[in-house]
């Protein structure tokens, strides 16, 4: 996405605020700081209309702070010789569907293009997992439980015990991960 896209396309929104304000002031400043790169689809027969947005960054998931079952399960797969202290990964770090599109299975169509984008054999980068940090609410949370993503810690308290935030305060977002060699035959 460039400057352009935003110039030309209808307003998009998502009807989140804050996502709504990344995609608009944010997102060109993350490409410019080499950070994260946001991509949109339009309608073919409408392209002045953003369909959905999404903003993807390098990131990897740290064993060392995962407690140990959940460790386990990340590294069962992986050979023992080639198991390792952090686990490539592509970070979903925005992810927004235009309101007049939900509820039509975009954004989950969405996280299949993703997902196979990064197990394609022309992709230039190595990952292991796909990451969110998904807001803490019911919504997206079961949005990204239906498409197969599980949480990387196993409760709130955990979470915030791991990584060293307030146990007290209630989390505003959740780390959740998917493992992209559920799609390769290897």
């Amino acid at each position: 996405m460039d400057d352009e896209i935003l110039l030309t396309c209808h307003p998009f929104t998502c009807g989140d605020e804050d996502l709504d304000d990344f995609f608009l002031h944010d997102a060109m400043r993350y490409k410019a700081e080499l950070l994260g790169k946001t991509y949109c689809f339009v309608l073919d027969d409408e392209p002045k209309t953003i369909v959905c947005m999404f903003t993807l960054s390098n990131d990897s998931i740290r064993v060392d702070v995962i407690p140990n079952n959940r460790g386990r399960k990340l590294s069962h797969d992986i050979p023992r010789e080639k198991r390792m202290r952090r686990y490539p990964a592509v970070l979903i770090g925005r992810l927004g569907i235009n309101v007049d599109f939900r509820h039509q299975g975009i954004g989950s169509e969405l996280l299949d293009f993703i997902k196979s984008w990064f197990v394609d054999e022309e992709n230039k980068t190595g990952c292991r997992f796909l990451i969110v940090d998904a807001y803490n609410n019911k919504i997206p949370l079961d949005f990204y439980q239906k498409n197969e993503f599980l949480f990387l810690f196993s409760t709130e308290q955990q979470e915030a015990e791991n990584l060293g935030y307030d146990m007290a305060k209630s989390l505003h977002t959740r780390l959740m991960y998917y493992d992209l060699k559920k799609l390769t035959s290897n």
